[in-house]
């Protein structure tokens, strides 16, 4: 027995099941209001266990090997720590480094070109990917609806045991909405919990004055697609133009969120830099100029020495979420 069968017996007998006067998902006082706020997805425990259940299932790759889980790891802010690019099934490596997954209430936009632009629909990007999941929703829901135990899952989460495309996207949607990241220091600080060391302070200030334009508010991102002088060219990856097909969006990738970013390394929408300490290096000796590049980056050079350096990269450990990557509620 497998081990999502096994949590899915005890949930089922109700050993896993839970009550609490907590509410289901965890919304920040000091995060502004969420894009995705399930509306048609009223939040269940029910909904969130089947989504846990289905996000930790390989069943849902082609030949039963992968899991969402297998390339998003708690330890790493369900990124998939220390992999450039993940392996999918048959062994073949993906295109893009897999980034870490929470506060996705909040994002417009998901994948690092924005192709999908709703929660509901992303699994179904790396679920039908040939290089990551390999299934056909079909064949998915085919497996599903043989199974010995999900039936009852979705009738407990939805009110029948019919088992649909929609339903298994709308519970993805419910677990993932969990993966709320709000209780770093920072977060203590912003609250007055906590205290900024004096290396921390120094390096929030120089952020603010080189990094936040871009890596703005308390998600660390703006959501805008720009290209930060990577590359010249991009007939390897084209970015945002993959999906409008605009030469004028070529290389440019949505700014990820910081949050976590001490764990969720290597970097870059190739994990082509290993270390904070690469990035920084980047920005301040290499960046590329070119028509693509962000004219944020042209006009304002950031101008950092080793010791500034040491102090941003002090800020963003700050970043670092302990309580969420140990929580045992995240994961089966």
């Amino acid at each position: 027995m497998t081990r999502v069968s096994v949590l899915a017996c005890l949930v089922l007998s109700g050993i896993a099941c839970t009550q609490t006067s907590q509410p289901l998902i965890e919304l920040p006082a000091h995060f502004p209001e969420p894009v995705y706020q399930f509306k048609g997805n009223p939040v269940s425990q029910a909904g969130i266990d089947l989504g846990k259940l289905l996000f930790n299932d390989p069943l849902l790759s082609a030949d039963s090997t992968i899991a969402c889980a297998s390339c998003h790891h708690q330890a790493f802010a369900f990124a998939d720590g220390g992999k450039a690019l993940s392996t999918g099934i048959k062994n073949q490596k993906g295109r893009r480094n897999a980034p870490g997954i929470f506060n996705v209430q909040w994002h417009p936009y998901f994948m690092a070109d924005g192709g999908v632009n709703h929660l509901e629909v992303m699994p179904l990007a790396p679920i039908t990917d040939t290089l990551e999941m390999g299934e056909s929703i079909r064949q998915m829901i085919t497996k599903l609806r043989r199974s010995t135990f999900y039936p009852a899952f979705f009738k407990s989460a939805f009110g029948t045991d019919s088992i649909y495309t929609r339903n298994v996207m709308l519970a993805l949607a419910q677990y993932m909405g969990t993966l709320v990241s709000a209780h770093a220091k920072y977060d203590d600080v912003l609250q007055g919990k906590a205290k900024f060391t004096k290396e921390e302070s120094e390096g929030k200030k120089l952020f603010e004055q080189h990094c936040a334009t871009c890596h703005a508010g308390v998600l660390f991102s703006d959501f805008k697609f720009r290209s930060n002088g990577l590359d010249t060219s991009f007939e390897k990856d084209r970015g945002r133009a993959r999906v409008t097909d605009t030469k004028a969006d070529e290389g440019k990738f949505v700014t990820p969120s910081l949050r976590n970013v001490a764990l969720t390394a290597p970097y870059m929408h190739d994990g082509r830099f290993e270390t904070l300490s690469r990035v920084l290096q980047h920005y301040v000796h290499e960046i590329k100029p070119s028509a693509a590049t962000d004219s944020i980056l042209i006009k304002k050079k950031i101008n950092l020495s080793a010791k500034q350096q040491q102090a941003v990269i002090a800020f963003l450990h700050t970043l670092t979420d302990s309580a969420f990557i140990t929580n045992k509620k995240l994961v089966p």
